[in-house]
């Protein structure tokens, strides 16, 4: 009864200063205390146990008619074909189920709901709107530059030209969506950081309630650069998610056990693995997948000129266009020549430096 009032009376206390109903640190405390790695961890192993061939098309539909899987799509269409839930999860989709558009040089890396979008202008970025966190705690310290700026937003930024935006998407994907996700443009990836952090929803509702989720949350994000600037792209953990899989990083092992306190996650925890050198990422690359829903987040640096094409809540596929450049007509890219550009960032960063 004490809690269900304190509970009460800090959400009419947001209500009276019109904020939204975030979570209160003590209740962010108790929504950590529980045992969410354990579950996810267990949720894992069951995930990867043999369903008999008999049943499978009862589980598997079941799931499937609960959260609108399409299985049209998948390849193979057939049920009987998956072995366990894991590989129900992580089914592949067939070739021309998700064509990605060519004449746009950045598109949708998964299939999902938008959850917020738009400029990063601060280091405070909204995760949905109304609710921030912290890009520094998000990213770890800058140690990739030597670039010398007041404001993380500056510090990370590869382009010189003072009409240079930082912008961020994040992307929700339920547990129906199609798991696997891909590199929405072409870009160099130089810098891998793994956060072992917490294993939280991040269903909308929790998103929204729970100021620096994705802070909190374990990730794997991926710093790098493509034509425009910096890039970065993230795959976050959360409850019932087996493991994270990157494909091109075998050493990255998510969903262990950590001695950790609950919330006590500082950006300074993380693992840190340098890409190789001649390594990129073309643009609809299979990049990795989830063993079940999670989120994409995309921080990415582009001209001023960048708006997005999208709105809240907006559902989005594989290969879809997510942004224009105004006033530019997009064309077909040349892979040769994007990745030039991308090198010639290299002599900017080295011109910043001296």
């Amino acid at each position: 009864m004490v809690v269900a009032a304190k509970w009460h009376l800090h959400n009419r206390e947001l209500d009276k200063k019109g904020l939204p109903r975030t979570a209160a640190k003590w209740q962010a405390k108790m929504y950590c205390s529980l045992p969410l790695r354990l579950m996810s961890r267990c949720w894992g192993w069951m995930a990867d146990q043999r369903v008999p061939k008999p049943v499978r098309p009862m589980l598997y539909g079941l799931y499937s008619n609960t959260f609108g899987v399409k299985m049209e799509e998948a390849a193979p269409d057939n049920f009987k074909e998956y072995r366990s839930l894991g590989e129900f999860f992580t089914r592949p989709l067939k070739e021309d189920a998700r064509p990605i558009d060519p004449k746009t040089s950045f598109v949708s890396p998964c299939d999902g709901r938008i959850l917020h979008f738009g400029a990063a202008n601060s280091n405070l970025i909204e995760q949905v709107k109304g609710v921030s966190y912290s890009l520094e705690a998000f990213l770890g310290p800058p140690t990739w530059t030597t670039k010398d700026a007041p404001e993380m937003v500056e510090k990370v930024k590869k382009n010189a030209s003072p009409d240079s935006v930082l912008y961020q998407c994040v992307i929700y994907l339920a547990p129906g969506d199609y798991h696997r996700f891909h590199s929405p443009t072409l870009w160099k990836p130089e810098l891998r950081r793994h956060f072992s952090g917490e294993l939280l929803s991040v269903s909308p509702k929790i998103a929204g309630w729970i100021p620096g989720l994705f802070c909190l949350n374990e990730r794997a994000v991926y710093i790098g650069k493509w034509k425009h600037g910096f890039f970065s792209y993230t795959a976050v953990g959360a409850t019932n998610v087996g493991s994270v899989e990157i494909f091109m990083d075998e050493k990255l092992k998510t969903n262990k056990w950590v001695g950790l306190a609950c919330g006590s996650h500082k950006h300074k925890e993380y693992d840190e693995l340098e890409m190789p050198a001649d390594k990129y990422l073309e643009k609809g690359e299979l990049v990795g997948q989830f063993r079940m829903g999670s989120t994409i987040v995309l921080i990415f640096e582009a001209p001023k000129e960048f708006k997005f094409n999208l709105f809240p809540g907006q559902r989005v596929k594989v290969g879809e266009r997510l942004g224009t450049f105004e006033g530019t007509e997009e064309a077909v890219e040349n892979p040769e020549e994007v990745k030039r550009a991308i090198q010639s960032l290299d002599a900017v960063d080295a011109a910043v430096t001296v």
